[in-house]
């Protein structure tokens, strides 16, 4: 697999994932566990395939492979800053990533590791499943 910002070399990420279009199986936003594409450009999560947009879209950074549907797609951020600070999204976290996310908002960062995740900000609300 190519190695980008994005995967980090890895085949499987917790991620945070936002539709800007719609609903995740009920939730505006989640954070769960995402797996690449051999090329890293394409994200597959729950069924879906996310297709990186190359900077074209505004609003969100992948774009779902059947519905059209923007998503935005990123590393779960430790100070909990995941949704836009003018929003207000309730993020789900997957009952498979709990523990994941758990262990990652408690460990500190590697010396250049901007990576793990994060709790809910002011403005958005995390919800455990």
């Amino acid at each position: 697999m190519a190695t980008n910002q994005l995967n980090r070399g890895e085949s499987r990420r917790l991620m945070y994932l936002e539709n800007k279009d719609g609903l995740i199986d009920g939730a505006r936003a989640r954070i769960g566990w995402v797996t690449f594409s051999k090329t890293g450009r394409t994200v597959y999560y729950r069924g879906r395939s996310l297709t990186s947009a190359g900077g074209r879209l505004v609003s969100g950074n992948f774009v779902d492979s059947d519905s059209s549907e923007k998503f935005w797609v990123s590393g779960v951020k430790r100070r909990g800053s995941n949704a836009h600070p003018a929003e207000s999204v309730h993020v789900v976290v997957d009952d498979d990533a709990q523990e994941a996310y758990a262990l990652a908002r408690q460990s500190r960062p590697s010396s250049g590791d901007a990576m793990a995740a994060g709790k809910a900000s002011k403005a958005s609300g995390v919800i455990r499943r």
